[in-house]
């Protein structure tokens, strides 16, 4: 099956603005600040993954071709978050987590970094 070269120069974030301007917002920061933004994403990533367990059958299997060409890309260390350790593990881990989760943690961060 071919795929459409849109999608495949596309980024896995690029579907929601919030997003880009969290990311644009985060590239602008500090190290220290984005290391202390990135351990609050691990630790509410990790409290979603830990509600998923409990309703295991419940969750879809499949993260989608743009998020899984995200992951790909930032183990070749592409991507400009991919430089700071702890971000790309932070994005790394909020991006496998199901679409609505992910988009209700970067509302979260685009209010508390744009307030």
């Amino acid at each position: 099956m071919p795929y459409n070269i849109s999608i495949m120069n596309s980024r896995w974030y690029d579907e929601n603005s919030e997003t880009i301007k969290v990311l644009e917002t985060l590239k602008n920061l500090d190290e220290a600040s984005q290391e202390k933004v990135a351990a609050e994403i691990i630790e509410i990533s990790n409290q979603i993954k830990a509600l998923q367990r409990e309703k295991a059958d419940d969750m879809p299997l499949s993260l989608g071709i743009q998020r899984v060409l995200g992951l790909y890309q930032s183990a070749q260390k592409r991507r400009w978050y991919d430089q700071n350790e702890e971000l790309s593990n932070a994005i790394k881990n909020m991006s496998t987590l199901p679409e609505q989760d992910f988009q209700n943690i970067m509302k979260g961060l685009f209010e508390s970094l744009n307030s």
